[in-house]
């Protein structure tokens, strides 16, 4: 029944008014009697939090838990990427001339997902995907070394980016509420894709300057949502060790920039 009621609030609810009812009880004090069952639902590893269960204020606070120093270490070859996230890599694949990715069986839009100008340097390339269960630790990490080139964001709405969600969902990927960073290392561009999957404005960016170091925290999902990442054709190439779908946490090897 608890598993049932946290995968309902999490995963379905993307209504506004309920998004926002959902929002304000996990920013309460009153949700940090709800945090044990959230941790035991969701085989939270609390030997790898910052602090004790005890000392989390609220679910939010809870669900935006800092790991222990020195847990993640990335790799440090300076022209690898790394993964940003614990995570599941749900696909990997390529990006077709026609500005398509289909994952799941189903075709998503490049043009979509970052805007019709921002879409033609990709065409070619790779993508990966990452998704992030509410068992996730829930902070982002920069996949590379590199300078801020770009920042916006996209969509309103934020549907379930789980395996039913990519399979039954209405273009999740491309038309949720997205924020989108892109990075330049070298002369390569990587787009690292934010895409929310509940609460209309779920990503909080954290870093404060334009440049990102491998490994060190951009940003934070509020709730569990998805990270896509895009490689320019010719920039990237492939940890062949790297498939999907498995699980991959933050500073493991999952290719280099060419």
């Amino acid at each position: 029944m608890i598993k049932s009621l946290y995968r309902l609030m999490i995963e379905l609810t993307n209504r506004r008014w309920t998004s926002s009812l959902l929002q304000r009880f996990a920013r309460s004090k009153w949700s940090r009697w709800a945090i044990p069952s959230f941790s035991r639902v969701y085989n939270i590893n609390e030997s790898e939090m910052e602090r004790a269960r005890k000392d989390y204020r609220s679910l939010h606070e809870f669900f935006i838990r800092r790991l222990k120093d020195g847990l993640r270490i990335p790799d440090e070859s300076p022209d690898s990427a790394v993964s940003p996230v614990d995570a599941v890599i749900e696909d990997i694949g390529s990006i077709q001339s026609t500005r398509i990715i289909t994952v799941k069986g189903k075709d998503y839009s490049i043009s979509e997902m970052l805007g019709e100008k921002k879409a033609e340097k990709y065409t070619g390339g790779t993508y990966m995907i990452f998704y992030l269960s509410p068992s996730h630790y829930h902070r982002i990490h920069s996949p590379v070394t590199g300078k801020v080139v770009d920042q916006w964001v996209l969509g309103s709405k934020s549907y379930p980016v789980n395996k039913w969600g990519l399979k039954y969902g209405r273009d999740t990927l491309s038309k949720n509420y997205r924020s989108i960073t892109e990075v330049m290392n070298g002369t390569a561009t990587i787009a690292i894709v934010k895409v929310g999957a509940m609460f209309v404005n779920s990503i909080e960016l954290i870093h404060e300057e334009d440049q990102l170091e491998k490994g060190k925290e951009m940003a934070y999902f509020s709730f569990g949502s998805t990270v896509i990442l895009l490689f320019e054709k010719g920039r990237f190439e492939l940890n062949p060790s790297v498939k999907a779908p498995a699980h991959i946490k933050v500073g493991q090897l999952i290719g280099n920039l060419l």
